[in-house]
């Protein structure tokens, strides 16, 4: 046999082991519907939009020493910006049943909390989101990760109107294995 025929013998012999006739081949479903709300779904049209619009923002940093810096940037990268808030969406297969759905009481708005069921593994302890017609007004989450080198706790927060993103926050803890502890404060508002 010549060096090339023997690869065209094990792929025979591959094909050869396909499934039989009675296995079931399930397509997989690419636009299924999310199970909590669809947090990547609204920052991706977001993204989108200020991207387009390149809307000037004013951003306040609470340094260590307690004092805030505060500037204003006129050209984002959307995609960059927010990328922290990807973090905040739990619609992964994996964590898929892994979160309660409670309503929550507000003044005039409908919320709903998705909780992290106890037992169960993921970063985002809770995910709450407000609407007011029918799009978020704002989502507020909780990401804790946990391990024996280390620590870290952020609240991230984003409010918006019936125009789109109007301010979002980043607070956050921060703790190494034999470093200090570290917190922080970003505040960014869209100026227009």
């Amino acid at each position: 046999m010549r060096k090339g025929n023997w690869r065209l013998g094990v792929l025979l012999a591959l094909a050869a082991c396909g499934p039989g006739e009675d296995a079931t081949v399930r397509p997989v479903p690419t636009n299924r519907k999310p199970n909590y709300f669809d947090v990547k779904g609204f920052l991706d049209s977001q993204v989108a939009e200020l991207n387009r619009q390149q809307p000037v923002v004013e951003k306040q940093v609470r340094l260590r020493d307690g004092n805030v810096e505060t500037t204003r940037v006129t050209k984002t990268d959307w995609s960059k910006e927010l990328q922290i808030f990807y973090q905040a969406d739990i619609n992964k297969p994996a964590l898929r049943g892994a979160y309660e759905i409670e309503p929550v009481n507000q003044q005039n708005s409908p919320s709903t909390a998705y909780k992290r069921k106890s037992g169960i593994e993921g970063s985002v302890q809770e995910l709450v989101v407000t609407k007011a017609a029918d799009r978020p007004e704002s989502i507020i989450a909780t990401i804790i990760q946990d391990n024996p080198l280390f620590y870290s706790e952020k609240k991230l927060r984003l409010q918006a109107n019936n125009r789109g993103l109007q301010s979002y926050s980043v607070e956050g803890i921060q703790k190494l294995v034999m470093f200090d502890t570290v917190r922080y404060t970003v505040r960014t508002r869209i100026v227009e």
